[in-house]
């Protein structure tokens, strides 16, 4: 345990999050961490997203389940909390919508049986925040997509391998961030 180290929390946008759909282990082991890659090449094994919370469910059957869907300038991410994470499911229990919330998670994907890819985030911690919070949070990650997209032709492994799968059109992620900009400025 002494070389334990958590993994840093990444920022993507929820578009570029929803359009991601590959998930790999790093190592055999069955404790390797497992990750998220982003057209981007952003290797996410943990989120961290500011947003609205614009709605809220509790969708358990025996026990408590809750399902959330937080908004960001470029779309949503779903977030799903349990029995497992307390303090998140707390939060969403007794947060009034809409919220602005920080959320860092766990990213996690599902494949229909049609093979559609679903991803969402399983909350680690959840809070509400203010709109200056989310507005940094939309600066900060603006500014990490536009570094990964300039390093999409450097040599990191990550790039190279988001590029082989992925195919990413850097204008389509160049547009995203400029739609993410201008709701700032349609803010103030």
């Amino acid at each position: 345990m002494a070389g334990y180290t958590r993994e840093v929390s990444r920022r993507v946008f929820a578009q570029e999050f929803r359009e991601s759909n590959l998930s790999f282990k790093d190592g055999d082991d069955q404790y390797a961490p497992q990750y998220l890659l982003t057209p981007t090449g952003a290797k996410i094994n943990r989120v961290f997203i500011v947003g609205t919370l614009i709605e809220k469910e509790d969708i358990g059957t025996d026990s408590e389940y809750w399902r959330g869907r937080v908004t960001d300038p470029t779309g949503s991410f779903l977030i799903y909390a349990g029995q497992y994470q307390p303090e998140a499911a707390q939060v969403l229990a007794e947060c009034e919508t809409p919220a602005f919330v920080a959320v860092v998670g766990k990213p996690s994907t599902y494949t229909t049986g049609e093979g559609d890819v679903l991803t969402s985030v399983r909350p680690e911690s959840l809070y509400v925040v203010d709109g200056e919070t989310r507005d940094m949070w939309v600066l900060e990650t603006a500014k990490c997509t536009l570094e990964r997209l300039k390093s999409l032709d450097g040599p990191s492994e990550n790039a190279l391998k988001a590029k082989e799968y992925y195919d990413p059109d850097v204008h389509h992620y160049s547009s995203m961030v400029a739609q993410a900009l201008k709701s700032l400025k349609e803010t103030y």
